[in-house]
């Protein structure tokens, strides 16, 4: 084995370790890092807390049923932005409250009181000048030169736009915040003005042309369709939830039973530790040499989507370890349309290094196909699904991609550490039957 050979490949043996160490203990060298036994697991494995958020009023009157609708869509965006996708959030319009249940968070004393407060806490609605030098990942940053708050807003609500087609949002301000919007909509015509719900860009129109008045519209343009319907209701529902009458408060909070339980999740985890060890030995049977190089690859995709799980807090139901376990299975699926490749040319007389290139290179294209569509499948199912299919797409996603890597990167960068030694020459090693046991390099 050349000096730089060997140097990648006992890299990627230590890299492994390394990693695997972090995911079974959390830390290394005296650093807490997050490993497996931080990850959050939902409601059907840990339990978690159930509470109702009733409408306090100024006049302790009911709450409008589109107020309850509002506060349950500002909700729904706080726990995604805690990546909290495992709950359930549905609204008693009869007797005004919204009943909200998350999982607890595991490895910490939890506070059901604390943290249904938290989520439940009337939104701040701001409309905002921007600063068109200064964006992020998602849009205009917050500039704390405020237009309008919450208060200045009395109505939102999604309608047709009969002028540009599509829907828009109708808007129907005080009468102080109709003077500042017409202030400020005569300054910054042709520039955009930004909507910011606790900080987060929920949109940015550009202004069109000086809006006197108490009404005003939030145009989406395009053509009408179901999901620009949907977009107009969901941002209608974000403004109206920054203008809340009321604040929401957390009663008859409680504790709730996991609806599987840890010996489900025990049995998850054993499933999975059976399948990782005979897909192992099936590789390490069938294909030898490079089977052994994938089930090492396997194990570094494996520790890879466990920390993946564990770093971005992603809630973990039953549905997403039944993905993490299809991934594992399907990680191998490149490896298996690569090694046979190999043999195939190894077969028509080539060299094992130009088999080993060969093989890698014509195989990339089906490789990547087949992992792209698989690819597509979890980000549809990401977008429109929710809760435990979150869960299950999210995991199928990040192991498609772990599982390229591992498979068209390690495995290659291994394999073709090792192709010099004397001993890994023989086809035997790669499941080919050759006179002479062994080929030149």
């Amino acid at each position: 084995m050349r000096g730089s050979n060997a140097v990648k490949f006992f890299s990627i043996l230590v890299i492994i370790g390394i990693l695997t160490w972090i995911a079974a203990y959390g830390s290394i060298l005296g650093v807490e890092i997050p490993g497996v036994r931080d990850i959050r697991t939902g409601i059907d494995i840990q339990g978690g807390v159930d509470a109702r958020l009733y409408a306090v009023t100024k006049d302790n009157s009911k709450p409008k049923a589109e107020d309850l609708d509002a506060a349950r869509i500002i909700i729904g965006k706080r726990l995604d932005s805690k990546n909290i996708f495992d709950r359930v959030i549905t609204v008693d319009k009869d007797k005004g409250y919204v009943l909200v249940q998350i999982p607890h968070k595991k490895g910490e004393a939890f506070d059901p009181q604390r943290s249904i407060e938290e989520i439940g806490k009337t939104a701040l609605l701001t409309f905002q000048e921007v600063d068109e030098s200064k964006k992020d990942s998602n849009g205009y940053l917050p500039t704390g030169k405020i237009i309008l708050e919450g208060s200045d807003v009395k109505e939102a609500s999604a309608e047709v736009d009969g002028e540009n087609g599509g829907y828009c949002v109708a808007l129907t301000l005080t009468s102080e915040g109709g003077k500042k919007f017409s202030e400020a909509t005569g300054r910054l015509i042709g520039k955009p003005i930004a909507i910011f719900m606790d900080n987060d860009l929920i949109s940015a129109p550009n202004v069109q042309t000086q809006i006197s008045g108490n009404s005003a519209r939030i145009t989406l343009g395009g053509t009408a369709s179901n999901e620009q319907r949907d977009e107009a209701k969901n941002l209608a529902g974000l403004i109206k939830s920054g203008s809340l009458p009321f604040k929401l408060e957390a009663r008859q909070v409680n504790n709730i039973s996991p609806t599987l339980g840890s010996n489900a999740l025990k049995v998850s985890i054993e499933a999975f530790i059976v399948a990782l060890i005979l897909i192992c030995l099936f590789m390490i049977f069938y294909y030898r040499l490079p089977g052994l190089i994938a089930s090492i690859a396997l194990i570094l995709h494996t520790v890879m989507e466990l920390l993946a799980l564990s770093w971005t807090n992603i809630i973990v139901t039953l549905p997403g370890i039944a993905g993490l376990i299809l991934t594992v299975g399907m990680a191998v699926d490149a490896n298996v349309i690569i090694f046979e490749r190999i043999k195939d040319e190894l077969k028509n007389g080539k060299t094992l290094r130009a088999a080993i290139d060969v093989g890698f290179k014509r195989a990339f294209s089906a490789v990547l196909d087949s992992n792209i569509t698989t690819l597509i499948s979890a980000v549809v199912l990401w977008k429109f699904g929710s809760g435990p299919i979150q869960s299950f797409a999210y995991t199928l996603g990040i192991g498609v991609v772990l599982s390229f890597l591992t498979a068209v990167t390690a495995s290659r960068i291994m394999l073709q550490s090792i192709q010099d030694l004397e001993v890994a020459k023989h086809h035997w090693l790669y499941g080919v039957s050759m006179r002479g046991g062994k080929a030149n390099g």
